[in-house]
């Protein structure tokens, strides 16, 4: 019973990372300051690529081969699988912009809202392994995954609320939108969950599947906004800690 409610508690951390984001608009004049802003994006980036690693990768090669599966076979597909997918949704995005004749703000709601569905799968996809117990996952690795990804979505709640406010919406609706743009991770996170015994033959599959979406979303949008403008070098130092702080935790502990 405990490990469910850990696993309930963990899926809605994202959540509570983009929900945080989107409070700034109470708080915030007009932006985050870029310093921070920064270091936060960096730090995201960096534990995310180590999340990949040590959280999804490392233990569906590990699972494929007490499957029998040659090892590599899973980590490929499933990378390849999460990649393809994050382009063709944000083809899709791309397409609904230019319907939408310029509403950028309506675009950029549909796109953050569009790729938290598979960061609320990598989450439940963990979780779902932390469950099964045989995945090679336990509660610290998902966990720390989920918290890394709530760090990223910090700056896309305050990017969700904060242009609205700017556009004339008041505070609260511009914080329930940006709060609303988060809720389809939890609820792709329990889903993933629920269907626990339909997908462990393909948890491999889909734990690379989760590490790639993530790279794709780390080398798409976070890498760029590190070095949009300036203070990159600070992004870099995000990065590297974030990293190292994800891989020495996961190695002493996982």
């Amino acid at each position: 019973m405990n490990d469910i409610l850990y696993s309930i508690a963990g899926i809605m951390i994202p959540f509570i990372g983009t929900s945080l984001g989107s409070s700034l608009v109470f708080f915030l004049k007009k932006t985050m300051n870029e310093k921070v802003q920064k270091m936060i994006v960096g730090f995201a980036a960096g534990v995310m690529i180590a999340a990949s690693v040590w959280s999804l990768i490392l233990p569906a090669v590990e699972m494929a081969e007490s499957q029998g599966i040659i090892a590599w076979v899973p980590a490929t597909i499933g990378f390849i699988t999460g990649v393809v997918f994050l382009l063709i949704t944000n083809h899709i995005a791309e397409d609904i912009e230019k319907k939408q004749n310029g509403k950028k703000l309506n675009m950029l709601l549909f796109s953050v809202t569009l790729h938290n569905i598979p960061e609320g799968m990598a989450v439940g996809v963990c979780f779902a392994g932390f469950l099964a117990g045989n995945a090679g996952i336990g509660l610290f690795e998902a966990m720390l995954l989920a918290i890394g990804i709530a760090i990223q979505n910090i700056p896309e709640g305050a990017i969700i609320s904060m242009p609205l406010k700017i556009e004339g919406q008041n505070k609260k609706n511009a914080f329930m939108y940006g709060v609303l743009s988060g809720i389809v991770e939890p609820i792709s996170a329990f889903i993933t969950i629920l269907l626990l015994n339909i997908i462990m033959p393909l948890l491999p599959y889909l734990l690379s599947f989760a590490a790639g979406a993530m790279i794709y979303v780390v080398i798409e949008e976070l890498v760029p906004e590190i070095h949009t403008g300036n203070k990159s070098k600070l992004g870099v130092i995000g990065v590297t800690i974030g990293f190292i702080i994800m891989m020495v935790l996961d190695i002493a502990l996982g």
